[in-house]
């Protein structure tokens, strides 16, 4: 693959990615919206199909790693590290456009939703629970969930921990993956079986920090919320932020390294 196919298509299946995973949380977030409070379950399955579309569109072009964690996971196992970084930046920019086009896809919706006295505050409104959440998360605005994560309970090694382990599970299910059918990997089900990964993790480790578990997908976003013009849209939330960047990308090495050290 050239530099320009994996710029290329990193940019582009990371904006899938994003715009629909995004997308889904801005269907179940935003008040005006009819999927309004559909809930985790159907959080957690928008960002397997997000997952599963923007594989089968990526892959041809970049083999569709899609997500920091998952290049520097192959570049620990192969020992490989030339092409990093232009996966890197295809994988952020297009992070950095799925974010936008979540914000032009539900332009209406964010405007009814953060002018709503109930969600922003304001004469006569009284306390609701998108308050309390932005109150618990330090500086986090009430749409901020839809751009980036945030933890249920602040506590840093334990936020720092969950990623951790979430992300071990996404990399070596998509590391052991080459194990199958003779070394050849799973084919073309290779994009469904990891989508159906990423369901369980968020089902089953999804609940304290909201499963980033790829950098780009989490500091991409956030720093589209800090730029984009919404009205009473509050903080970015940017103590947190590095926590989504760090655990991914350490859960993605320690998986390459079992992996090079029981599978290889």
């Amino acid at each position: 693959m050239s530099s320009s196919d994996i710029f290329i298509g990193e940019t582009i299946g990371t904006a899938i990615l994003i715009l629909l995973g995004g997308g889904v949380c801005a269907a179940v977030t935003l008040k005006a919206s009819k999927a309004r409070n559909a809930g985790w379950l159907a959080i957690a399955f928008g960002w397997g199909f997000a997952v599963m579309t923007a594989v089968y569109i990526a892959g041809p072009l970049s083999g569709a790693h899609l997500n920091p964690a998952v290049t520097v996971a192959l570049a620990v196992k192969d020992g490989e590290w030339s092409d990093v970084p232009v996966y890197f930046a295809g994988e952020f920019l297009g992070a950095m456009i799925g974010a936008t086009l979540v914000w032009l896809a539900y332009y209406g919706q964010f405007l009814a939703h953060l002018t709503d006295r109930e969600i922003v505050g304001g004469p006569g409104a009284q306390t609701t629970a998108a308050k309390a959440v932005e109150a618990q998360e330090k500086g986090a605005g009430p749409v901020l969930g839809i751009f980036s994560t945030g933890p249920e309970i602040r506590h840093t090694v334990q936020n720092l921990a969950t990623e951790i382990i979430g992300t071990f599970v996404l990399l070596l299910a998509i590391l052991t993956q080459g194990l199958n059918d003779a070394g050849n990997g799973l084919g073309v089900l290779g994009g469904l079986i990891t989508a159906l990964v990423v369901v369980s993790i968020g089902l089953s480790l999804g609940g304290p920090t909201g499963y980033a578990i790829n950098p780009a997908r989490d500091l991409g976003p956030r720093i589209v919320h800090a730029l984009l013009p919404l009205p009473n849209k509050g903080g970015s939330d940017w103590s947190y932020a590095w926590v989504p960047v760090v655990g991914p990308l350490i859960g993605g090495a320690l998986a390459a390294g079992l992996y090079n050290v029981a599978f290889a």
